[in-house]
């Protein structure tokens, strides 16, 4: 573990950055944090979630050494996105008493420089206990363009003010104070090799009552590679998709009138995919976006029946 150079009593901002065998990005996302125009002192916190490799340790040491940035990295060596990200929390929330403000980047992620300072200022204005930006997808050389706008990429809102949820950690603010009602661990480890654990929090956030900001000017930046824009990746993802809303409707499914509910719900939205497919072919002529929705529908139906894809399962490192 590499301290933070500035004492912890001073930084009320932190920013978590879970990894996991991506050192050339990481360096990224790392050099554009150093790039930010916040004037207020933050500090980082980067999780490495490959016990083996350790690479990612390696980069951040070196940011951490040259005084580039302040902070911390550790090594989680359960692995899981969920335990690398409640390691992130838990160590910022211990390690900096006095941080009011915990946000998250990954490690295939770039921010604009005036992310940090324009998510704090939406926290500190609105009061709001999560606030959430755009997560831009960067299309690599050879991938379509048009498939920024896929529902697999797209920011759920184009328009800053408060929002009913947000959906993903990707570009996220949480206050202390939404930790300290929620409780520690904060993500579900059940959701590690499916993805979901950071949905379900903010739906548990939104359960307590707990304000959700969008800000729209506070852009992060995301590598889309070419392996994610192939028909076969788009479809795992509207699986997967479909695997975590259902896993987490069921989770706060309060009744087995409930749970019925559910069920049924999964039945009509099977039916009515097909509607939205079309709909979809005829608006885009795209047959990756007009899968989606059929893909979702089926995601829900085969978790229905135990079924569910584990992307975030990796191989051991040969």
């Amino acid at each position: 573990m590499i301290p933070n150079r500035e004492p912890g009593s001073a930084i009320e901002i932190v920013v978590c950055v879970p990894t996991f065998r991506r050192p050339e990005w990481l360096t990224r996302t790392l050099e554009s944090l150093v790039a930010q125009t916040c004037r207020r002192p933050f500090a980082v916190v980067v999780v490495e979630n490959d016990a083996v490799g350790r690479e990612g340790v390696a980069v951040a040491q070196a940011f951490f050494a040259s005084g580039q940035l302040h902070g911390l990295s550790l090594v989680e060596g359960k692995q899981g996105n969920c335990h690398a990200i409640n390691a992130a929390f838990g160590t910022a929330l211990a390690a900096y008493p006095a941080a009011l403000y915990l946000l998250m980047i990954d490690d295939d992620e770039w921010a604009d420089p005036d992310w940090l300072g324009t998510m704090v200022a939406a926290a500190e204005r609105t009061g709001a206990g999560v606030v959430g930006g755009p997560v831009m997808p960067q299309i690599a050389l050879g991938g379509s363009a048009a498939l920024a706008g896929h529902p697999a990429f797209c920011p759920a809102f184009d328009t800053s003010g408060p929002v009913p949820m947000i959906y993903g950690s990707g570009n996220c603010l949480i206050a202390r104070t939404t930790f300290e009602r929620l409780g520690l661990p904060a993500f579900d480890v059940a959701y590690n090799f499916l993805g979901g654990g950071d949905t379900d929090f903010f739906t548990r956030a939104r359960h307590a009552g707990i304000p959700f900001q969008w800000v729209q000017e506070a852009v992060i930046n995301e590598t889309v590679p070419l392996t994610r824009t192939t028909l076969r990746w788009l479809a795992a993802r509207g699986l997967r998709i479909g695997a975590i809303n259902h896993r987490i409707e069921l989770k706060h499914a309060l009744s087995g009138a409930d749970r019925l509910a559910i069920a049924a719900k999964s039945v009509a939205v099977l039916g009515l995919s097909v509607v939205r497919s079309l709909r979809l072919f005829v608006k885009t002529r795209q047959p990756a976006f007009a899968l989606h929705p059929i893909a979702v529908a089926l995601g829900r139906c085969l978790a229905a029946a135990g079924i569910e894809p584990q992307p975030y399962r990796a191989a051991a490192p040969k």
